[in-house]
């Protein structure tokens, strides 16, 4: 299995500090198993998945190394500060175009 992570800090003001979280884009494809396979690989308290959903624009499932939780607030920011810096929303935005 071939993933790409981001690692991100949130809560940082620049490379150091805050809270680390990992992200995988376009996660549509994984099932929970595999998830629960990279966030343990990745190790951090929190990585977050980003799915497309019928029912929003997205999804993001959160899973720590052990299980999947049903929220996570410093890997939401992290989530979103990608998908803004990315371009794949903008503020106001009600669409992710990834």
């Amino acid at each position: 299995m071939n993933v790409q992570v981001y690692t991100l800090n949130a809560f940082a003001k620049g490379q150091l500090g805050g809270n680390p979280a990992g992200v995988v884009l376009n996660a549509d494809s994984m099932s929970a198993e595999e998830m629960q396979q990279v966030a343990r690989i990745v190790g951090f308290s929190e990585t977050a998945f980003v799915e497309r959903s019928q029912h929003a624009d997205f999804k993001v499932r959160y899973f720590v190394p052990t299980d999947e939780v049903d929220l996570c607030g410093h890997a939401t920011i992290a989530t979103f500060y990608l998908l803004m810096s990315g371009k794949l929303i903008r503020s106001g935005s009600r669409s992710a175009h990834y």
